[in-house]
């Protein structure tokens, strides 16, 4: 079943990295995502794309772009930094990025705009991965995300949806099911029916609902119900893993699981 998800791995250094990309191989893990964002950004993002794209060519790594992150000096230097990004990840044979406007969208460079320019880019076809919020609407006041999803996808560059995590199960349902009628079967938005869905998934633990209390990811919702029961978060977790798998969404990892004991949570939550 490890095989079939994706994990997002965190680092701070290079020996970091290398630890964990060896603890995933010696488990037989060869599906991994690389965050942009803290200190995995600009020079050490380059600096792993070429250190994994060196040393571990048999991984699936999909690398998430952050253009706030990633912006520098001007609009125009940070687009030719974003092309010089897809080239050196088709060098290294990676088939797909994530490019994500990052938590403060920058003025004339965020996803949309990036996806026109590079749709003229004639010789430099490359697959983009976008993501998506079925909870904004809802639990942030925030409208427009189906109107954008439909928009990215008008590009005719999309090949992926990246589902944000949250623990309103109704709404997910309600969304899901817009992706597939309203834009994954639209010819209008989507150009053929190949595209994948993956779905945020975080393993419950008292450290990690110890650590979101304090400081909660910025517009991912978790209801109290769950962050005061470990019980009531784990069964949720069972739940929408269920909910992931029977609508073909792939789960991606998004929590710290780089030791036996968490693998085993992993496997337990799995389980029918």
């Amino acid at each position: 079943m490890l095989n079939d998800l994706r994990f997002e791995l965190s680092f701070k250094n290079t020996f970091q990295l290398e630890n964990k990309l060896n603890f995933c191989i010696s488990n037989n893990i060869n599906k991994i995502n690389i965050p942009c964002k803290g200190v995995i950004k600009k020079d050490f993002l380059n600096e792993t794309i070429k250190y994994i794209g060196e040393n571990y060519k048999n991984l699936d790594v999909t690398y998430h772009y952050s253009l706030y992150h990633q912006y520098a000096k001007n609009r125009e230097y940070s687009y030719l930094e974003f092309l010089n990004f897809i080239k050196k990840c088709k060098f290294y044979k990676n088939k797909e990025i994530l490019l994500v406007s990052g938590s403060n969208k920058k003025k004339n460079f965020e996803v949309l705009d990036v996806l026109k320019d590079f749709k003229n880019e004639k010789n430099l076809n490359f697959n983009i991965g976008v993501a998506y919020n079925p909870y904004l609407k809802n639990h942030y006041n925030i409208c427009g995300e189906r109107e954008r999803i439909k928009k990215k996808f008008s590009s005719r560059l999309t090949k992926s949806i990246w589902l944000q995590f949250g623990t309103d199960i109704k709404l997910l349902e309600k969304e899901v099911n817009f992706l597939k009628d309203s834009v994954l079967n639209n010819s209008s938005y989507s150009k053929d029916q190949n595209v994948k869905i993956f779905g945020s998934l975080l393993i419950p633990s008292k450290e990690f609902i110890s650590r979101f209390k304090f400081r909660p990811w910025k517009g991912v919702f978790i209801s109290d119900k769950y962050l005061n029961s470990l019980d009531n978060f784990y069964a949720f977790t069972k739940d929408l893993i269920e909910i992931y798998l029977d609508n073909n969404i792939c789960p991606i990892i998004e929590t710290e699981c780089s030791s036996i004991k968490k693998l085993q949570d992993i496997h337990s939550l799995m389980k029918k």
